[in-house]
């Protein structure tokens, strides 16, 4: 008697139709478990089933490769297309710090990438930008370092042997570019003394005619003599009217010191006893008055004016306001001329026996009253004595004849220009006031918008500023090059006094990191303005 029908459930069914295609890639797992469980039963089912399923496995191989063969390979990608950098939209391509993807996106967006194996410059350009490839700080602890107000300057190397040269005895020729490490740092340093003469002028501890305490940043330096320029400018009454609080202004002030290094480690290293006049830029109204006396006078008062008509172009002269300043005794003060002289004099006498240097240094202002006091100490003191001028940010000082008697009388002067620094065009920006203004000695040209840090489109007090001058310095290798990546000047004094020119990343990382801001600057009283460079 024939047995019944067995019933099969519909899933079976549809699981056995299902697994029944030579292109499943269940199946031959499929017909392996079918075969698996036959052997069990008995060795015939093993060899029919076990024969079935190595007939479907190699049918859905079969199938699987003819189908794989009639799919073209896709071709790779083409290579991204990256445009030219450009400057001007260079800020814009920042990450935005109140985006709530940016911080998703820059976290997985590489990842994501390399997975695909795709170039990562499909991701969002904003990303793939050089400088945060190159410039970016590798780890969190440097990003703090350089945003923290702790300077980690780059080690000292004995310049005993080579000091003449750093000094300007063959004026730096092959030092300048590419920059060599060592004048580097020799140049941050003495600018780091013309800082000192802004925190110690801004600090409000004295009135601007008085004596300063003055934080030096190298202590193997000793203040001898503070320093003080007096203006002749006389405001007009109606002054008094518009801004009274520029007639409260002392026409004395305090502009700088005079300090000697007395460190014998420090001596030993330098090769030399040092001696240094520091100088700060422009920061009273008066000051500013000065400055626009843009008008040429002989720097020597002996010159009669028949002389000078008939030697017009050979008679060395100077701006009259930076020659005012320098010359201009006060009520109870003698001018900065007499007094640099004097303390020169005394020094150079104690110390007759040793090898001296003289280094002054100034910024702005400060600069232009540099290249004044070099070129009268040149024939104050024995020849034997080494001087040079470091100036930042300095404007012109006289006309050609003097820029050739400064350079004759063996003062060797390299001023630090900044590219974009409006302050080093003038005087003489304008043809009809031009008049034969000349710089002197060499120059080291550096670029803001070459710094990773600032913004391109940086304004005119962050190009003068003299913390930007530094950073600059510190980061310059030689003319076409990147930026330094190993720079380690501190961030924070620029980010305090530049914050608005800085790329809005490291603003950013710096309110991220709850980072204090060292200092900040504003207007001062008794007629003092406060320049791009004071700090409180």
């Amino acid at each position: 008697m024939a047995a019944p029908p067995r019933h099969v459930s519909p899933s079976v069914n549809a699981l056995h139709r299902l697994t029944c295609s030579p292109l499943n890639p269940v199946t031959a797992s499929y017909h392996a478990a079918t075969g698996i469980k036959a052997a069990a039963g008995a060795a015939v089912q093993v060899s029919s089933n076990t024969a079935a399923t190595t007939i479907s496995t190699e049918t859905h191989l079969s199938n699987l490769e003819r189908l794989l063969e009639k799919q073209p390979s896709p071709p790779p990608p083409p290579p991204p297309q990256s445009a030219a950098p450009d400057r001007g939209s260079a800020v814009k391509d920042d990450p935005d710090p109140h985006d709530p993807h940016s911080s998703f996106l820059q976290r997985t967006g590489s990842r994501l990438l390399n997975a695909l194996n795709l170039p990562s410059d499909l991701f969002h350009h904003r990303f793939s930008k050089k400088f945060t490839e190159e410039m970016s700080p590798n780890s969190f602890t440097t990003l703090r370092r350089l945003l923290s107000n702790s300077n980690r300057p780059s080690p000292r190397g004995s310049i005993a042997r080579s000091w003449r040269r750093f000094h300007g005895a063959d004026n730096w020729d092959g030092l300048l570019d590419p920059f060599d490490d060592d004048l580097r740092r020799e140049l941050v340093r003495y600018g780091e003394f013309i800082q000192a003469t802004y925190n110690a002028f801004h600090s409000r501890a004295a009135p601007p005619d008085r004596n300063r305490h003055v934080f030096l940043p190298d202590r193997s330096y000793r203040v001898t003599r503070n320093l003080f320029a007096t203006s002749s400018v006389e405001l007009p009454p109606w002054v008094d009217t518009v801004a009274p609080w520029m007639m409260a202004a002392q026409p004395t002030s305090w502009i700088g010191y005079v300090a000697i290094c007395e460190n014998e480690r420090e001596i030993q290293r330098m090769g030399r006893r040092d001696i240094v006049i520091a100088l700060r830029g422009t920061s009273t109204c008066l000051e500013w008055a000065e400055n626009f006396r843009t008008e040429l006078v002989p720097i020597d008062e002996l010159v009669e004016e028949e002389e000078e008509n008939e030697l017009r172009d050979s008679v060395p002269k100077v701006e009259c306001g930076f020659r005012s300043l320098y010359k201009t005794p006060g009520w109870d003060i003698p001018s900065l001329s007499s007094a640099v002289v004097e303390e020169v004099r005394k020094l150079t006498e104690e110390y007759a026996g040793e090898e001296l240097s003289i280094t002054v240094v100034g910024h702005s202002l400060g600069a232009a009253l540099a290249v004044l006091v070099a070129d009268e100490l040149a024939t104050c003191v024995p020849e034997r004595v080494a001087k040079a001028v470091f100036t930042f940010g300095g404007p012109r000082v006289g006309n050609q004849a003097f820029a050739d008697r400064v350079e004759g009388r063996g003062v060797k002067v390299l001023r630090v220009v900044n590219a974009h620094d409006l302050v080093t065009r003038v005087p003489g920006v304008l043809r009809s006031r031009a008049d034969g203004y000349a710089h002197v000695g060499r120059e080291l040209l550096v670029d803001s918008r070459n710094s990773p840090y600032l913004r391109p489109d940086a304004d005119a007090s962050c190009s003068h500023d003299l913390e930007a001058y530094l950073h600059l310095v510190d980061g310059f290798r030689a003319t076409d090059c990147p930026f330094r990546s190993d720079a380690k000047r501190s961030l924070a004094r620029l980010l305090s006094q530049q914050r608005s020119n800085m790329r809005k990343v490291y603003v950013s990382k710096a309110q991220d990191l709850q980072l204090q801001y060292a200092g900040s600057f504003g207007r001062c009283d008794s007629g003092q303005i406060a320049s791009p460079s004071s700090t409180y």
